[in-house]
């Protein structure tokens, strides 16, 4: 059996999808019951459960429990705090640092071997546009500042946390280092210093439905290494099924998509009648970086290599998904998680 803590969040519905679709018996907990019902339809037991409480996972089985997937986390894309006006270093601290290590003293007591986390692709800012794949040894290096910056700290301390658990009390932790992950999932709408705003890939799709105007900010070939959340839920998958998975791992493409390349895929896809134009508008900002990360360990240590890497085929299949009503019927919207 596989406990999928934070199931109820994007990543978290196609994992455990993925999972069970292969045999797998899943337990999906979350802390918001209204998705209990789709997670109880695909076949999962629904727990309802709060990383930051170690009473919680008391409500968790105790044997036969193969490995733990640890999604629930706050990110800036759900943090409700204006840092102009107010700070909420503290409620990242609790949820991202004190829920792993209510996670891990779980897997511990329990004798759980596995457990595979997450974290931002923010913590090496610093080598992106440099020209070349980041590996997992690049030191880190980010900002102290902005809206991510807390995160990104707090998901340093909880993925060395993860390590000392690793080293101490010998258990085989793993992290996911996600660039921005896309799919139909549960957000309409993402919150930027705790100001909600409609994600970048889904202006797009909306324009190029209504036949609208694509604007493309700044520098039109902004290269960025994305990754289908499909790709994602096999990953977990994959590596929660090797006994080589440890330690750091990219969880991207492993390639770069060109951000006209990304505009001219969605025209195409989902466009019908007048066909959107793009506009070039070089003189407005857009300070999206340039970057790619290597996906070598991951086919090492567990055979994974994307599947979605031409970016037509995604979208085609995120239309499909947007189309099939079953994220919809639970006021699902299309966004991409960003990080």
């Amino acid at each position: 059996m596989i406990v999928v803590i934070g199931a109820t969040s994007f990543i978290g519905m196609y994992t455990v999808e993925e999972l069970i679709a292969h045999g797998e018996k899943v337990i999906a907990t979350g802390r918001n019951p209204r998705l209990a019902t789709m997670l109880e339809d695909m076949g999962a037991a629904f727990v309802q459960l709060d990383i930051t409480k170690a009473r919680d996972f008391e409500k968790l089985p105790k044997e036969d429990v193969e490995g733990v997937i640890l999604l629930a986390a706050l990110l800036p894309a759900n943090a409700k705090a204006d840092l102009k006006e107010t700070e909420n270093a503290a409620d990242y601290i609790c949820t991202n640092c004190l829920g792993t290590v209510n996670t891990l003293e779980y897997c511990r007591r329990n004798h759980i071997k596995k457990i595979i986390s997450s974290c931002s692709y923010g913590d090496v800012s610093g080598a992106w546009d440099k020209g070349y794949a980041i590996r997992e040894e690049e030191p880190r290096s980010f900002s102290f500042t902005g809206d991510h910056a807390m995160y990104v700290i707090s998901k340093n301390a909880a993925n060395d946390t993860i390590e000392y658990y690793n080293q101490q009390h010998g258990l085989q932790g793993a992290i996911f280092r996600f660039s921005p992950v896309y799919g139909v999932g549960p957000h309409g709408t993402i919150l930027v210093n705790g100001k909600p705003y409609k994600s970048g890939i889904q202006t797009f799709i909306e324009n190029a439905e209504e036949g609208k105007d694509i604007e493309l900010w700044g520098n039109p070939h902004i290269k960025r290494d994305i990754i289908y959340v499909k790709d994602v839920a096999r990953a977990f998958r994959l590596a929660l099924a090797s006994e080589q998975t440890l330690g750091l791992y990219n969880m991207t493409s492993g390639t770069q998509l060109d951000l006209e390349d990304e505009a001219k895929a969605i025209v195409e896809v989902f466009g019908s009648g007048k066909r959107s134009n793009i506009v070039y508008r070089p003189e407005k900002p857009n300070n999206t970086p340039s970057f790619l990360f290597s996906m070598e360990k991951a086919k090492h240590d567990f055979g994974f290599v994307p599947e979605y890497t031409d970016f037509k085929i995604m979208m085609k299949d995120y239309k499909r998904e947007l189309e099939s009503g079953r994220w919809t019927a639970l006021a699902f919207s299309a966004n991409a998680r960003a990080e």
